[in-house]
This record gives structure tokens, C-alpha cells and sequence, in this order.
């Protein structure tokens, strides 16, 4: 049975979530050892089952969306529009640990999953909490994705464009609801630590909207400051050409960024790495300040000279110099990643293949192996035994749709 060992070996953990980043942060404590059980509705189970076959995605064979935030759990499909369903979920309750969920207070509270419905059964509950905007003011109840709630509501899909001139650009699948998911865990775990003190359960949460703000943190708090915001230039003149990105000659592009700090010393030897010494003494580009009013004609120098080679070659000399600079990487290529794979972001799955591992880790506690992902209802009747339900009840309640 998944969460037989690791740190979390022991809690209990209902996932009643659906999509991305509430249930992700249940993959994170299944990660680490602990049971996790998947809430699911009967018949087609949680939506984002089906987002790998949607169109625009990347064409496979696999469910890989449900593969990497799926894994390591049990599934239990359960009608919780039904009083018998709600039964059982207030059983399981009172043997959890933590209770997740990311559903639309209105829908909790038509479902009987609202805090204030459920916290009762057990007064050591984590009840965790994620919502799109948060649990206060007038948009409290209003649903929303990671596109909506933490792309777009936080400024960076107006910020991370090309230039002023280039349409905003949308979101790709869980860029936001994963970093959300990490912030949700923390609260969990934070819980988990004052219950250890106290004894009582909480009620704790996170959103979309405060995850981005806070991924956006510096520039909101510009704004908040009332500091002036001038438009993004294109990369052709962009205001600092050593922190910019160049295209090589077979077409991959890489990144190079010098700190303002390292400037004046690091100028002579990228001269000299790229084969032009004598650039670190034109007029032109002499000291940091020749260099910020000449960038746009310093970065039409450096493109020219970066096509030169291929990427592979210029990442060799530049970091052999020490400079930071890296790949523009396609996430076709994890795979090949030595480096992923040997600090355990890139991970075996049982049976086969690889997977995304949650980004942290503790000496000492490693993760679980990571298996399959369940089908839907998968572990229905395992679930139920446990939980004191006998064979016959668990057929009738199959019948009459309750489970499945």
C-alpha cells in the first residue's frame, strides 16, 4: 500500500480536489509516505484526466498530466450528491489527518465539504483550503484557473512578453497552479507542526491570487510603492546586453546574464571568450555606462558573433570562464538531463518510465518510490473495507451508484 514508509508514513490525506494545484500538494505529501485517497465523482472521475488529449497539447500515448500529479494516491469514486456518500466521506474524515480541497465554496457547501460542515468530525483535522481569489470580499466565490487567478490577476501576463508591442502571451498548464500547490503544502505542514504542539486541527489555505502576486512580489510591490513602470524594450534593444539572450548557429538560443555587480570584470573576459579582446577597449563599450548607452549596437555586435557557433560549444568556453549562462532548454529534453536525474527533479516510476519529482527534499527521509496513478475508483472496495463497510453494503451501494 502507497505510504508504508517515508517522513509522512502514517497520515491520513483525503484529497476532495480537482484540476491541478490543490491536488498536487497532496502528491507532495504522498511523495514523502503518507496515504493519500483521491476523491473522485463517479463516471468520469476528476476533469483533469482528460487534459493530456486535449487539443494544442503535446500528442502522446500517455496520460502524462494525470501521470505526474495522479501518482502515488488511491482512488475512491464517490457521488457526494448523495446523503449515503456523505455518509462515508464523514467516516473517512474521521480517521484523517488532512482534508484537501480546491472546490468553489459554493460547491463545497452544496456537497456538505465546507468547513464549517465537516470540522466537527474531527478536531485534529487540517482542513486545507484553495480557492481562486481567496476566502474574503466579494469575489470569494468565484471560480478560476491558474490562466485567470495567477497568470493574468498578478501582472505577469502583461510583465513576460517579448516587448510592449507583442501580444500577451498565455499561461502553458500548471505553470501556476504548481507553485501555488508548494504554498499550499507549507500551510499544511506548518499545521501539522502546531497540531504536534497543541493538539487541534486548523483550518488553513492559499489561492491562486496571493501565489502570484507573490511570484510577482517585486514588481506589485513597485506598484504598490508607486514607482513608474517604463515598457519593456524588444531584445534587439534591450537596456543591458550581457543579460540578454542570443540565437547560435544551429538555431538554439541561449541566455547570459552578469550581474551589475560583475560587469566592469567580467567585460574583458567575455572580450576575450568570444574571440574579440579588442572590444574591451572601443570607446564605445570601455566601462558599464558606455556600455548601457551602446546596447542596443553591443547586442547587434554579440548576435552576430553568437551565430557563430553552435550552443553546445558556447556553453562549454563561456562556463569554463565562469560565466552564468544557460541553455533555453525544451522540456522534450528533461529526460537527457544528467543533472535532473542525479538531484532526484527527474525520477524512475514503477514499471517504467520517468516522472517530475515534487522540488524538495530532507536528509535523510527519502521519497517513495513513485507509482502509477490510480484509474478511476480504482480502490473503491479496498478503501471501504477499511473503513468498516462490509462486501454486500459496498455491492449496494455500487448498485445504486453511489460509488464506483
Amino acid at each position: 500500500m502507497v505510504g508504508e514508509s517515508g517522513i509522512f508514513s502514517g497520515l491520513k490525506v483525503i484529497d476532495a480536489a480537482s484540476f491541478i494545484a490543490a491536488p498536487a500538494a497532496a502528491t507532495i505529501m504522498a511523495d514523502f509516505g503518507a496515504e493519500v485517497i483521491k476523491i473522485e465523482p463517479t463516471g468520469a472521475g476528476d476533469a483533469y484526466r482528460n487534459i493530456s488529449f486535449q487539443p494544442g497539447m503535446p500528442a502522446g500515448d500517455t496520460n502524462y498530466c494525470w501521470t505526474v500529479d495522479g501518482r502515488n494516491k488511491r482512488s475512491l469514486a464517490l457521488d457526494l450528491k448523495r446523503p449515503e456518500a456523505q455518509r462515508i466521506l464523514h467516516r473517512l474524515i474521521a480517521a484523517a489527518d488532512v482534508f484537501i480541497t480546491n472546490y468553489p465554496p459554493p460547491a463545497r457547501r452544496r456537497l456538505g465539504i465546507a468547513y464549517a460542515q465537516v470540522s466537527h468530525i474531527n478536531a485534529r483535522l487540517i482542513y486545507a483550503s484553495l480557492t481562486a481569489y481567496g476566502e474574503a470580499g466579494v469575489e470569494a466565490d468565484k471560480p478560476g484557473f491558474d490562466s485567470t487567478g495567477w497568470w493574468a490577476r498578478s501582472g505577469m501576463m502583461d510583465q513576460v512578453r517579448p516587448d510592449a508591442q507583442s501580444l500577451p502571451a498565455r499561461s502553458i498548464p500548471g505553470m501556476g497552479d504548481h507553485p501555488t500547490a508548494l504554498a499550499l503544502y507549507g500551510a499544511i505542514v506548518t499545521a501539522l507542526f502546531r497540531r504536534e504542539r497543541s493538539g487541534k486541527g486548523a483550518y488553513v489555505g492559499s489561492s491562486l491570487m496571493a501565489s502570484g502576486i507573490w511570484a510577482n512580489a517585486c514588481f506589485v510591490q513597485a506598484g504598490l510603492d508607486g514607482a513608474r513602470f517604463v515598457p519593456r524594450p524588444p531584445r534587439s534593444a534591450a537596456l543591458n546586453a550581457l543579460s540578454n539572450h542570443y540565437r547560435c548557429r544551429d538555431e538554439r538560443w541561449l541566455i547570459l546574464s552578469i550581474s551589475p555587480a560583475q560587469d566592469e570584470k567580467s567585460w574583458p573576459l567575455l572580450a576575450a571568450t568570444i574571440g574579440r579582446p579588442e572590444l574591451a577597449r572601443d570607446a564605445l563599450f570601455a566601462d558599464r555606462p558606455a556600455r548601457l548607452r551602446n546596447a542596443r549596437a553591443l547586442t547587434a555586435l554579440l548576435d552576430e558573433l553568437f551565430l557563430g557557433r553552435d550552443a553546445e560549444e558556447w556553453m562549454r568556453l563561456l562556463e569554463a570562464k565562469g560565466f552564468i549562462v544557460a541553455l533555453v532548454a525544451r522540456a522534450s529534453e528533461a529526460l537527457h538531463d544528467r543533472q535532473m536525474h542525479d538531484n532526484g527533479a527527474i525520477v524512475p516510476m514503477a514499471g517504467g518510465g520517468y516522472t517530475v519529482s515534487s522540488p524538495l527534499w530532507i536528509d535523510g527521509a527519502a521519497k517513495v518510490p513513485a507509482a502509477p496513478a490510480p484509474g478511476i475508483g480504482e480502490h473503491s472496495d479496498a478503501i471501504l473495507r477499511e473503513h468498516g463497510l462490509e462486501p454486500a453494503e459496498i455491492a449496494r451501494l455500487r448498485a445504486d451508484g453511489v460509488i464506483g
